[in-house]
């Protein structure tokens, strides 16, 4: 068994370091991805012990993460690539193994939007890795934390932190009490708003619900969408929820045209998918760069909070 306190030689980390010589994407089971579509990474070389370079490729047309009218990648490509990488090196670096479960806990992430134009050949971004505060359960890592700088020909596209654990899946079916993709129903997602008011370009991108009230909504979970439902799960998966959090500010100040740039995201439990869910903004202004926090509640139960930083457009 290697030291849990130094990453393991992993094959992947004899990736060249020259983005241009990258010529496929990671295996995708190593960003719990079925889609090689939506596999975004294409190498990782360690820098050092416990930081990493890790490069990416961004198509320039896709469902979610460019913009309605092709101009720009969306801040959630950024954090579903900064997602991908932490993954990648619990694989590669710190012998997690493959079907263990991973849970998101935090994520706080901060965009350039004038960096994520959409250029003639699909972006080719770099992700300067740094791992922290490993937890270890019967000396193995059981998750970290780990930020990320996100540059793009140099120049800084986004900063990110966020925090990881995972477990076994034997130990993961015993959190669940036993419930997973085969057993659970998903409630049928009810009628969504109309795509434009949320910055969406077809009704089945849309996450949210109307309720009757300007600043409160029913999350609409949809399992046969082929982004935030790649693969089957038991949960709501927090890149869905990351969304409602950025159309929930979008559908707040629409006759303001607000746009979120940046998140910072607690995930205080499973979003449970046959149980209804709701999504609730407050003004938060001037708090931690926060402009609107979003809260999303099953139950009595809040299960995540999100601050939302945004800029005029």
């Amino acid at each position: 068994m290697s030291d849990p306190w130094r990453p393991a030689t992993s094959p992947l980390a004899e990736t060249p370091e020259a983005p241009q010589d990258l010529t496929a994407t990671v295996p995708r089971q190593l960003v719990h991805r079925a889609s090689v579509a939506e596999t975004f990474l294409t190498g990782v070389t360690s820098t050092d012990t416990h930081q990493f370079t890790v490069f990416a490729e961004w198509p320039r047309a896709h469902q979610l993460h460019v913009s309605s009218d092709r101009s720009a990648y969306e801040p959630l490509l950024v954090a579903e690539t900064v997602r991908q990488a932490g993954a990648l090196l619990a694989h590669t670096a710190y012998e997690v193994p493959l079907g263990h479960q991973f849970v998101l806990r935090e994520l706080e992430i901060t965009t350039h939007p004038g960096q994520l134009a959409l250029g003639a050949t699909p972006a080719e971004p770099v992700l300067h890795l740094t791992v922290t505060d490993i937890d270890h359960r019967g000396g193995r890592p059981a998750g970290f934390r780990y930020t990320a700088d996100v540059r793009l020909d140099g120049a800084p596209v986004a900063t990110a932190h966020l925090a990881v654990t995972w477990t076994d899946a034997a130990v993961y079916h015993r959190l669940r009490g036993g419930r997973t993709a085969a057993s659970v129903s998903a409630l049928p997602a009810p009628p969504g708003l109309p795509p434009a008011v949320v910055d969406r370009a077809v009704p089945a991108d849309v996450v949210l619900s109307p309720t009757g009230h300007s600043d409160r909504w029913r999350l609409r979970v949809d399992t046969a969408h082929a982004v935030f439902f790649d693969h089957p799960l038991d949960h709501v998966p927090g890149m869905l929820l990351l969304e409602a959090a950025r159309q929930a500010v979008r559908a707040r100040t629409r006759n303001g045209r607000r746009t979120p740039v940046s998140f910072h995201a607690v995930f205080h439990r499973y979003t449970e998918l046959d149980l209804p869910a709701w999504i609730e903004t407050v003004d938060r202004p001037g708090a931690d760069g926060a402009d609107v926090q979003v809260v999303g509640r099953q139950g009595k139960s809040t299960v995540f909070e999100c601050g939302v930083g945004t800029v005029d457009g």
